[in-house]
C-alpha cells in the first residue's frame, strides 16, 4: 500500500516525485513508456524549446546548460535521467494504467499484469492523449503517406512528391519550415496571419520579458488570464512570413473534405499530395478514471490540481492555473502549491 502512486514521468509526474521524495511519502512513479524522457524523445527529430535553459529547471536541480541556450529534444530527456538519478526517484516502465477507481478510501490502478493500491493518486499524464484528425481523413487515397506529427521524425518518413501540412500551431509551421527546406512543393493548411513573436527582444530573451511582465503568472481565473487563455497562442521564434513566402509553399487556407485524391480546401482543390502531416493537435481522455468530473473541453473539473475526488491530484495540464502550468520551468509552480495541501492534510 503506498502513499501516492503518481501517473506519468516526464516534468510533472518528476516535479511531484521530488516533493514526496522531499516529504518522506512512500511512492511510485509509473509509465507507459520503456525508458525515461520517451514522450520527448518520440517526437520529431529536429525538435528545440522555446524557452532558454534559465527558465526549464525542475525544482533542487538546474538544467545542465549555457544560459540562453535552446535545448533539443534529447537534451531533455537527458536532464530527466539525470534528474531521477540524483533524487533516486523510483519508476516502474512499461506499465500503462488502464483504470482508476476508488473503493472505501483506497484506489485502486489497473494494468496489464495486476493492480496497484494506494492512498492518494497523482495524474502527471499531460495535455497529449489521443492524436486528432478531422474525419475526412479516413477517405484520403491509401497510397498517400498520412502522419500525425505525434509520429512524425524527419522528411526520411515521406515520399517522393508534394506533401500537405496541416495545422497552424507551434508543431505545424516547425515541420513547414523542415519539410519545406528540401525544395518540394509544400502545401499549407492553416492560418497565414498567425502571430508570431521573436525569441529575443532588446537583448533580453522573451521568456525574460514574461518572467519580468508577469504574463506567465496570470491565473485563469483573472481577466487577463481569460483573455489570452481564449486567445491563440503566438508561434514563438519562427518567422512564419519568410516561410510562407518561398516559392515551394502553397497557403491554401482550411481543409475541408477529401474524395480519394481531391483534398478541398477554402481556397483550392488539390489532387498530387502524396504526403500529408497533420498537425492538428490531440483530444485529452480521462475516460480511464472512475467517476471523474470533466470539463467541456474534457478535461477534469479541479482548483488547482485538486480534483472533486478526495485524494486525486492532476498536474501539467494546460491552465492548470497559469499560462506556464504546462511548460518545463513552469510546472514547479503546481507542484509546489500541490505538495503543499497534501502536508496540511
Amino acid at each position: 500500500m503506498y502513499d501516492f502512486i503518481i501517473v506519468g514521468s516526464a516534468q510533472a509526474g518528476l516535479s511531484m516525485a521530488y516533493h514526496l521524495k522531499q516529504m518522506g511519502k512512500s511512492f511510485l512513479v509509473v509509465d507507459k513508456e520503456n525508458k525515461i524522457g520517451e514522450s520527448w524523445l518520440s517526437r520529431w527529430d529536429s525538435l528545440t524549446l522555446f524557452t532558454p535553459t534559465e527558465f526549464n529547471h525542475l525544482e533542487g536541480m538546474e538544467f545542465p546548460a549555457p544560459k540562453g541556450h535552446y535545448p533539443n529534444k534529447y537534451e531533455v530527456a537527458a536532464y530527466f535521467e539525470a534528474y531521477v538519478e540524483k533524487f533516486e526517484l523510483p519508476i516502474q516502465f512499461n506499465t500503462l494504467i488502464t483504470s482508476i477507481e476508488k473503493e472505501s478510501g483506497t484506489f485502486k490502478l489497473k494494468h496489464e499484469n495486476g493492480d496497484f493500491k494506494c492512498r492518494n493518486v497523482i495524474i502527471a499524464t499531460g495535455p497529449f492523449h489521443t492524436p486528432y484528425t478531422p474525419p475526412f481523413s479516413v477517405k484520403i487515397n491509401k497510397e498517400v503517406t498520412q502522419i500525425h506529427s505525434n509520429y512524425y521524425k524527419n522528411v526520411g518518413q515521406l515520399q517522393q512528391g508534394d506533401t500537405l501540412v496541416v495545422g497552424g500551431g507551434d508543431s505545424g509551421f516547425q515541420i513547414l519550415d523542415e519539410i519545406s527546406k528540401n525544395g518540394s512543393t509544400t502545401y499549407f493548411a492553416g492560418p497565414d496571419d498567425a502571430k508570431t513573436l521573436p525569441q529575443e527582444i532588446l537583448g533580453k530573451t522573451l521568456w525574460w520579458w514574461f518572467t519580468k511582465t508577469g504574463f506567465l503568472s496570470y491565473s485563469k481565473h483573472s481577466w487577463i488570464g481569460k483573455a489570452i487563455a481564449n486567445r491563440p497562442q503566438p508561434i514563438i521564434g519562427l518567422n512564419i512570413k519568410e516561410i510562407l513566402n518561398r516559392k515551394n509553399v502553397i497557403p491554401v487556407g482550411r481543409a475541408l473534405s477529401a474524395d480519394e485524391n481531391d483534398i478541398t480546401f477554402e481556397n483550392d482543390e488539390v489532387s498530387t499530395i502524396k504526403n500529408i502531416v497533420w498537425a492538428t493537435g490531440y483530444r485529452p481522455n480521462f475516460n480511464w478514471i472512475q467517476g471523474l468530473e470533466l470539463d467541456k473541453q474534457g478535461y477534469p473539473k479541479n482548483k488547482r490540481g485538486v480534483s472533486s475526488i478526495k485524494g486525486l491530484y492532476f498536474i501539467g495540464l494546460p491552465w492548470l492555473h497559469t499560462r506556464g502550468s504546462a511548460t518545463l520551468g513552469g510546472v514547479k509552480k503546481d507542484a509546489d502549491y500541490i505538495s503543499k495541501v497534501i502536508e496540511k492534510q
